[in-house]
């Protein structure tokens, strides 16, 4: 085994039976083949692993283990800010656009990588700062998304963009999201966006639901910071959410800007990784749709 991952974490549900069985036989195949495996203390008296708070689990791993669909890789994501530990996804959930090894593939997966047979590729985060009125500030990283929403079923909500301190639109709909290249086939591929390659540098803005029909997705460069502010109208409450969690409730005189961070993530990948493969097969790309009707 390469001396470059000794220490192994494993991130997942493991009160799921489907994702519980993955992380029993990761944890029996780490300590046959000489490495620690590191996971949340009431995880590690279930798999025989070394206790680590989740929080910390990046300060001790050399690599983290997301067993489950995308939004646990994107929660390991979360843990490993500050660091540059590599993640690794095994999946368990629908579609895996992130982790993208099979539990059958597992074992051979492993025993390339520990031997050094992998390949790394490196994903860009956006950093989304909520500025209110009163001067306070939040922030959080995103792997996939920023997502502005309306807080009110059947209000729309009234809002203005500018990138690079230059006025874009005025916009009227349901809300808007900012998707990295990673997030490009989320939430943002459902509202019409266009699919980003990862090593493309950009950012894709996304109008949710808009009034008006001209109001299309916008493509820019990730260097270009997006400011967002929410029009005066009564009523309007909205949210803002970062990677799926609330990064805080938003008003009128509120201000929300999107920019690309300095802190990316590392993602490995087996032999054989192909990006439009993925796409192909979680997509059904190629498939002769009338075909797959007359076989059901």
């Amino acid at each position: 085994m390469t001396h470059e991952f000794r220490k192994v974490a494993l991130v997942g549900l493991y009160t799921d039976s489907r994702v519980a069985e993955p992380m029993r036989a990761i944890a029996a195949y780490l300590k046959a083949a000489g490495a620690e495996t590191l996971a949340q203390p009431e995880v590690a008296t279930e798999i025989g692993a070394t206790p680590v708070k989740e929080a910390a689990i990046a300060s001790y791993a050399d690599l983290i283990v997301a067993v489950g669909g995308d939004g646990t890789m994107l929660h390991a994501a979360s843990l490993v800010s500050g660091n540059e530990v590599p993640l690794l996804g095994i999946n368990r959930g629908r579609l895996g656009f992130l982790t993208d090894v099979s539990p059958a593939d597992m074992v051979e997966s492993f025993d390339r990588i520990f031997a050094g047979d992998y390949s790394r590729e490196s994903r860009m985060r956006l950093r989304a700062t909520l500025r209110t009125s009163e001067g306070e500030e939040r922030s959080a990283l995103a792997l996939n998304d920023v997502v502005l929403q309306r807080r009110d079923t059947g209000r729309m909500l009234d809002f203005e963009t500018r990138i690079a301190g230059r006025y874009v639109n005025s916009h009227m709909g349901d809300g808007l999201i900012v998707s990295t290249p990673t997030g490009s086939t989320a939430y943002a591929l459902s509202c019409g966006g266009p699919i980003i390659e990862p090593d493309l540098n950009a950012v894709v803005v996304v109008p949710i639901c808009p009034h008006t029909l001209s109001d299309r997705p916008l493509v820019i460069p990730a260097r270009q910071r997006i400011e967002v502010k929410l029009q005066d109208r009564d009523d309007t409450i909205a949210e803002v959410s970062v990677d799926g969690h609330s990064l805080g409730e938003m008003n009128a005189d509120d201000c929300l800007t999107i920019a690309e961070s300095n802190e990316r993530v590392t993602l490995i990948h087996p032999p054989g990784y192909d990006y439009f493969e993925i796409l192909r097969s979680k997509l059904h790309w190629g498939r002769d749709s009338r075909n797959q009707r007359r076989s059901e």
